[in-house]
């Protein structure tokens, strides 16, 4: 008999857990009725879409008019942070304007628009963007959901959407309301009128176009130089690494570059400064490649024309690089990490070539004096006995 009281308390509790699940959950499936407040606008043709698993975001929108669109947002209030929605012009962060909201406790926080000009603190600006939004709120629901209820003024909004939670704990403070760095983002394109969604996945592109061409045309490009200039008492062993490199170099950086490409035209992105610049150091590259097939012996002529212009093409080409990379990292919004990262790489690089240059010209300077002090003795003569 105990045991079957026991048994009934235990389905009791798992009935009424999974009951609070339930009720802290949203889904298109869900009505509205449980919002403590009045929506400023008809719902009863809300389109919803599931925008963010992961976090249980929801979306209901509509077209209410020639130029006034509906969105309602609803995501939990366990998220312990602020949430966002962001309005891009190409599936990033950087130029896009964002609407935040953020409830501490019910009936406590607030809603607000960001304009995104970079993604540093400092450049996520309060009350400002491109977003002409009316009808604003927050509204807490009778479950645990916080309801992001606007309209936008306008004839069709972006169908590139950010979708941000923020660090655990952490909310926009009066009077600056400066926002930390989200701890989890993601963006999606929407087709309004069929409601489908599709997961704008850029980072892994992003990130093997902007490794491929560090490494390559840049890093690697400058250890095989480091070698060819230093280590040619290592015959030939130096040149057969000097090649291996540039040229393993050379192709990981054009793939880079063709990832990039496929990037900029996926994202359609205008980056043709960048691009040039790439497409420049492609043709350096080709150059070297020609160079070295058409590469005169010791013995010839030209062969001291030829090298200084394999030497100085190499150079112009490291350079434009090294440049590139860090206008890269600008362009896709990398974190002080990277480049960090990427700048103690070539100081490093560059302190073993200042110190090596140093070497090899101390121990030029000694082998010349040496050799005019050898040349000074007399030659020794046959004396007559």
């Amino acid at each position: 008999m105990k045991l079957t009281h026991l048994c009934r308390i235990v389905l009791l509790i798992i009935l009424y857990s999974s009951s609070t699940l339930a009720t802290s959950q949203d889904s298109c499936a869900s009505n509205l009725v449980q919002l403590q407040q009045p929506i400023p606008f008809d719902t009863t043709s809300l389109l919803c879409s599931s925008v963010w698993g992961t976090h249980n975001f929801i979306l209901r929108y509509a077209k209410a008019s020639s130029d006034v669109w509906s969105f309602i947002l609803s995501f939990p209030s366990n998220i312990n942070a602020y949430a966002a929605i962001g309005f891009s012009k190409d599936g990033g962060m950087k130029g896009s304007s964002a609407i935040v909201g953020w409830m501490p406790s019910p009936g406590a926080g607030g809603m607000k628009m960001y304009d995104l000009k970079g993604t540093s603190q400092d450049q996520v600006i309060p009350d400002e963007g491109d977003l002409y939004v009316m009808n604003a709120s927050l509204v807490p629901a009778a479950t645990s959901l916080v309801y992001m209820i606007f309209q936008l003024k306008t004839t069709q909004p972006s169908t590139h959407l950010l979708f941000a939670i923020g660090p655990n704990g952490q909310y926009p403070d009066d009077p600056h309301y400066a926002l930390d760095k989200h701890r989890d983002e993601i963006s999606i394109t929407i087709d309004y009128s069929k409601g489908t969604i599709s997961e704008i996945s850029n980072l892994k592109l992003r990130r093997s176009h902007g490794v491929l061409n560090i490494a390559g045309l840049s890093i690697l490009m400058m250890i095989g130089s480091i070698i060819a200039r230093y280590f040619k008492q290592w015959d030939p062993i130096w040149f057969y690494l000097h090649a291996s490199i540039q040229a393993f170099g050379f192709v990981a950086g054009v793939i880079g570059i063709f990832c990039g490409l496929a990037l900029s035209k996926k994202l359609n992105a205008k980056v043709t400064l960048h691009k040039n610049i790439a497409i420049f150091i492609i043709v350096l590259g080709f150059l070297q490649v020609l160079a070295i097939i058409l590469r005169p012996g010791p013995e010839s002529k030209i062969r001291k024309y030829w090298n200084w212009y394999h030497h100085n093409v190499g150079r112009i080409l490291i350079i434009f690089a090294v440049i590139n990379s860090f206008y890269g990292l600008h362009l896709g919004g990398e974190g002080s990490k990277w480049f960090l990262a990427y700048g103690v790489t070539l100081s490093i690089l560059v302190t073993i070539a200042v110190i090596m240059e140093i070497r090899m010209r101390i121990i030029a300077r000694k082998d010349t004096h040496q050799s005019r002090k050898t040349s000074s003795f007399p030659q020794s003569m046959e004396l007559a006995y």
